[in-house]
Order: structure tokens, then C-alpha cells, then sequence
């Protein structure tokens, strides 16, 4: 009978530059330099992540969702920000 199949997220570690999740037997680095919303989060606020899919990471203190795809080749998915003129 097969067991149940869990998809965890850890966090590893954190450093001034980025933080390291543990997927499974993979573990990616995050770098703020990509992923700019996160350095100014608590390290309660980066390790409460899930999940919820394959695919899929979710920090519910932060309300963020991210694809997993996207830390992987941060290259394929460029941040766009402008600013909005009041």
C-alpha cells in the first residue's frame, strides 16, 4: 500500500543575501536581489511556507504566492514595477 505523499517546504537558512528551501531532496537559494519582498520579512514570517502543490509555495503571513519554477529561473519570470503617480 503506498504511503501518503507529502509536499513539504523548509527553510534552511538565512542570510543577508537570500534564504535556502529545502524541497524534497532539492534546495534552492532565494536571493533578495530577485525576490526583493522578502528581505525585509521576519524569519518566522520566511519559514511559515507551504506546499499546497507541486508546484506552488505560499507564505500566508506574508500572503504570497510563488512557483517554484520561478526560483529556479528567476530569469523567466522579470519583475515589472512602475511607479504610480498620485
Amino acid at each position: 500500500m503506498p504511503g501518503i505523499v507529502t509536499l513539504a517546504a523548509e527553510v534552511t537558512n538565512v542570510s543577508m543575501h537570500c534564504f535556502w528551501l529545502l524541497l524534497g531532496d532539492e534546495e534552492l537559494a532565494v536571493p533578495f536581489a530577485a525576490f526583493p519582498w522578502f528581505k525585509s520579512a521576519t524569519i518566522e514570517q520566511l519559514s511559515n511556507v507551504e506546499r499546497p502543490s507541486e508546484n506552488h509555495l505560499y507564505w500566508p503571513q506574508l500572503d504570497m504566492d510563488l512557483s517554484i519554477e520561478s526560483i529556479r529561473k528567476p530569469e523567466n519570470f522579470p519583475l515589472i514595477s512602475r511607479a504610480v503617480d498620485g
